[in-house]
């Protein structure tokens, strides 16, 4: 019985082992990295600040920051590609650099593709083999797509219908994980440094793991597919792909193929119906925030198409967060009071929102300049107002000020920051402010979706 009951532990014990020894090994690996980029670094901070003062220094540094990032891999890629979101703790110049940043990832070989599908489909619990069956009839080898996290395939089920089948890369979660340890690691060590105390490095860092881990998660992202998929039918003319359950799993989504999507489709049609296009973009974007609090934060073009027929197409749900109803609600009232242009009930509601305050916060030099920013911002004609110029402002003054934003909201805010740049190139004059009201409206004072 002794022999029978150890034999386990020894065994989980080598396994404890074994991944301690590799994540000192990666340790070991990202030190050195970062230790090479930095020495690279410092003689080009020196002489550009000398030379044209601290400010390009510092662009240099972050410059040189996001090589960094992509030296060490798609984890901290899309790592920095999230806390390039939080203008309200992080350097303007900083997260300008960081939001460039972009994944490079080859796609998967034939092999490995061939391997990822085995260990997707194996049963439970047992390695993947040749012999594996795999609920597809047809699946075309070459990716359409290639992310640092998967790689998208066409296929197509026993019915002849024809599929999309997103595909998680063999060992990218373990990787990932072991990535994301260290970044807490970094985050914890960091805290205790002067330069750092009074910020919520922690609760920044923590928050941003979970969205990068979210994205590895292929049953929830299938679920919020569908959830959106679900709320977004009472916005007209906006597509989201119908998943397939019960072929999709756990590494896997199978989902409903939309053909003949192009980054240039809107660019081909006339004016009127890229006007349509960018109404349902923003009325889809204004519905997830203000209506139902369910929010796809991560839609660039690759994630948003527009179809020669004049529909909206939204696609990758893994970066998706769900407000709480009292953030949702706090989200809708912003907007409201900005588009009326009340600033100092804007003030309130983002001190009241706040995830926490700097001890030396200073609320009422906050809400003086806020309201200023909100009654300018309010004055602005349609075609001179940007969102993402007044969230810079905005997020300036909490930095300034001393006011930390919830990430539960930063994260939301972004989706609407992300598209606004896609809505301007459809429609020049569209009222950012304008559009918002009716939805605005349903979501305070009329029933959800």
């Amino acid at each position: 019985m002794t022999e029978a009951v150890s034999a386990p532990v020894r065994a989980a014990r080598r396994r404890g082992a074994l991944t301690s020894a590799a994540l000192f090994a990666r340790a070991a690996r990202v030190l050195a990295t970062a230790l090479v980029m930095v020495a690279l670094a410092l003689p080009g901070f020196l002489v550009r600040s000398a030379v044209r003062g601290r400010a390009a220094g510092r662009r240099h540094l972050y410059r040189r920051g996001t090589g960094m990032l992509m030296a060490l891999g798609p984890t901290f890629v899309k790592a920095g590609q999230v806390l390039g979101t939080r203008r309200d703790v992080l350097p303007a110049g900083l997260c300008d650099e960081l939001s460039v940043l972009q994944d490079s990832v080859v796609p998967l070989t034939r092999a490995q593709t061939r391997s990822g599908f085995a260990e997707a489909y194996a049963p439970d619990g047992t390695a993947a083999t040749a012999r594996v069956a795999v609920p597809l009839a047809e699946i075309d080898q070459r990716p359409i797509a290639s992310g640092s996290v998967a790689c998208v395939y066409t296929a197509v089920l026993p019915s002849g219908r024809r599929v999309a089948v997103k595909l998680r890369r063999p060992g990218i979660d373990r990787v990932m994980r072991q990535d994301l340890e260290l970044i807490r690691a970094g985050a914890r060590v960091a805290a205790r440094l002067r330069p750092f105390r009074g910020m919520p490095v922690t609760e920044v860092v923590d928050s941003m793991c979970g969205a990068v881990l979210g994205q590895l998660d292929f049953a929830r992202e299938a679920d919020s597919l569908t959830r959106l998929r679900d709320t977004l039918s009472a916005v007209p003319r906006v597509w989201v792909p119908r998943v397939h359950p019960g072929e999709s799993r756990p590494r896997c989504i199978v989902m409903e193929f939309i053909p003949d999507l192009d980054l240039d489709a809107a660019a081909a049609c006339p004016p009127a119906m890229r006007r349509r296009f960018a109404e349902s973009a923003l009325t889809a974007v204004y519905h997830m925030l203000f209506v139902t609090g369910f929010v796809h934060c991560d839609l660039h073009p690759g994630n948003l198409y527009f179809t020669r027929a004049g529909q909206v197409v939204v696609l990758d749900a893994g970066f998706s967060v769900q407000l709480s109803e009292r953030l949702r609600r706090l989200f809708a009232e912003f907007f409201m009071n900005m588009a009326v242009g009340r600033g100092r009930r804007c003030a309130e509601i983002v001190i009241e929102s706040s995830a926490g305050l700097h001890p030396g916060a200073d609320l009422e030099g906050f809400t003086v300049r806020m309201a200023d920013l909100v009654e300018r911002s309010h004055g602005l004609p349609a075609k001179d107002f940007s969102l993402i110029a007044f969230a810079a402002e905005m997020f300036d003054l909490q930095r300034r000020f001393g006011i930390h934003a919830a990430s539960e909201l930063i994260f939301p805010l972004l989706s609407l920051l992300v598209i606004e740049g896609t809505i301007r190139d459809l429609d020049p004059e569209i009222d950012f402010q304008e559009k918002a009201k009716p939805v605005l409206n349903r979501g305070l004072f009329g029933a959800r979706a």
